[in-house]
């Protein structure tokens, strides 16, 4: 699997944020094997979370994300892009462009106009956006190589809400890194992200908010190994009626 041209084995992206201690987010990250975790720049910078929790994730050896979460234009989502580039180092950018408080949905029209300036100022962009097939046309012309589509609103827990709308996208876009972020919060969640033939899952509060952070990020990263080998593993259709599995033929009859 490669976003942008770099190989990433692990199929789980790992938020930091709301983690009871940065022990904690360093314990979860070494136990899940996550090689990507995402940052935001507004709120370390607003306050953040001490030198602690800079040296631990320079410690676990991950690629940095940074994200424009809090955004909600186009115009403050490239400023607040540029600032993460020059403070992180790299030209990845998880772009978030909100448009609504209450469900943080995207606003999709803000999120390609940024998408399309940041593309061309040399930014790789992972557009957290709708599960909106045209909306993912949009992006993907405006320069993006992969689509982060929501399981649900962030940090809602409920799962995948539009599953055949995952479906169509994978359908829609069969070479294209689909990558399901937000909403998850067990790990069956994950697992059916993964069945439905996403190649990445992209979560926070799930793990962090978890009784066992350390234990719930084990949990995510099998729940990811499992569903994606059954995608792999072509599985069987849904059935309208019962199919026996022993054959009629050969049974006894009673006189």
């Amino acid at each position: 699997m490669q976003f942008y041209g770099t190989e990433i084995s692990s199929r789980l992206l790992l938020g930091t944020a709301q983690y009871p201690s940065p022990k904690v987010l360093t314990d979860a990250i070494r136990a899940c094997g996550t090689e990507i975790v995402t940052v935001s720049l507004r709120r370390e910078s607003a306050g953040g979370s001490g030198d602690g929790f800079w040296q631990g994730l320079r410690d676990t050896g991950c690629h940095i994300l940074p994200n424009t979460a809090g955004c909600h234009t186009a115009q403050e989502a490239v400023t607040t892009a540029q600032m993460a580039r020059d403070v992180f180092g790299t030209n990845w950018i998880k772009l978030e462009v909100i448009g609504h408080s209450d469900t943080l949905q995207p606003d999709v029209f803000a999120l390609v106009e940024a998408a399309r300036v940041l593309a061309q100022d040399g930014f790789q962009v992972f557009p957290y956006t709708t599960d909106d097939l045209v909306v993912g046309l949009k992006l993907l012309d405006a320069g993006c190589e992969l689509l982060m589509p929501w399981g649900a609103p962030i940090g809602s827990g409920q799962g995948l809400r539009n599953p055949d709308a995952l479906r169509a996208m994978r359908a829609h876009f069969p070479d294209i890194p689909l990558i399901v972020d937000a909403g998850i919060g067990r790990p069956s969640d994950a697992c059916l992200a993964m069945e439905l033939g996403m190649d990445a899952v992209l979560l926070n509060t799930a793990v962090a908010k978890a009784g066992d952070p350390v234990g719930m990020a084990v949990a995510m990263t099998g729940a990811i190994k499992a569903g994606r080998a059954g995608f792999a593993a072509d599985p069987m259709d849904p059935r309208d009626m019962a199919v026996p599995s022993t054959p009629i033929l050969g049974m006894a009859e009673l006189a």
